[in-house]
């Protein structure tokens, strides 16, 4: 079985070090000065090494105690922090939000001003990616909540969204469709695609981006179309004709089977935000 050595004996031991001798040492530690060497006693049968050459009122470290001197230090150290941090409260993980790019241009900032109104302390990890990403994530454990796209028909759906084509009217005039897209995997980018295939109109991916602010200046520089929701831009969407139809979304929140309070209020707040979008 491993010796344990109780802090008090370490502390008690780096005290007389540090003053010098056992009874400055005692002033520190609040005992008596017979009760201290008791306790270094025990702390030398518990180790079975002499920690102290004794010339009369006079304490030298042995190699031995210059040693345990080292390791005593790093304990108190780590015994010290951990009860400070503890005690502090400081022990909570933080709450780990997952969102889909377009949520979090829209509703990410505006949420978690909301939430750190409640709660300063919280730390809040935020992720932002494809909804399906962030649902992988979610299932290792890895978030507490998402916030995504699925199929209009999921069970879990808050609200519904239309997908809409973006993009200036010009460019429908174009023989082969220029489009702006996020990489894959992306719904909308799917969605478009399979929509312009089964038209039969003939489309070139111009521009190709992993990030949602970059589509949306490329689609305001009149570089392609794209397909997103009114989330994306607030000028209205492409209406025509040339354009086949989208199918319709879901705004999902998901999160992990059991939420602590701090981040149940969170996904609250998150359902009511997404609920009025």
């Amino acid at each position: 079985m491993p010796v344990n050595l109780p802090t008090n004996l370490l502390r008690s031991f780096v005290a007389i070090v540090d003053a010098g001798s056992m009874l400055s040492a005692s002033h520190k530690v609040f005992v008596t000065q017979s009760a201290l060497s008791l306790q270094i006693k025990r702390l030398e049968e518990l180790l079975r090494q002499n920690l102290f050459h004794r010339e009369g009122r006079r304490l030298t470290l042995t190699p031995a105690g210059d040693l345990m001197l080292d390791y005593a230090r790093k304990v108190l150290v780590l015994h010290d922090e951990a009860v400070a941090t503890i005690s502090a409260g400081h022990f909570a993980s933080p709450t780990r939000i997952g969102v889909a790019q377009d949520f979090a241009e829209s509703l990410l900032s505006g949420l978690l001003s909301q939430f750190a109104d409640h709660h300063p302390g919280t730390q809040i990890y935020s992720r932002v990616a494809d909804t399906q990403d962030l649902l992988t994530l979610l299932d290792r454990g890895q978030l507490d909540i998402v916030l995504g796209f699925a199929q209009a028909s999921d069970d879990r759906a808050i609200a519904h969204t239309a997908m809409d084509w973006y993009g200036k009217a010009d460019l429908l005039e174009q023989p082969v469709l220029p489009l702006a897209m996020l990489e894959a995997p992306c719904r909308f980018r799917d969605a478009a695609l399979r929509a312009l295939d089964k038209a039969g109109i003939p489309y070139r991916i111009a521009v190709e981006t992993p990030h949602l602010t970059a589509l949306r200046t490329a689609v305001e520089a009149g570089l392609g179309v794209t397909c997103r929701t009114q989330l994306f831009l607030t000028e209205p969407p492409l209406s025509s004709r040339k354009l086949p139809g989208l199918p319709r979304l879901s705004c999902i929140l998901q999160t992990a089977p059991r939420l602590d309070m701090v981040t149940g209020q969170l996904a609250r707040l998150a359902h009511q935000a997404m609920a009025a979008l």
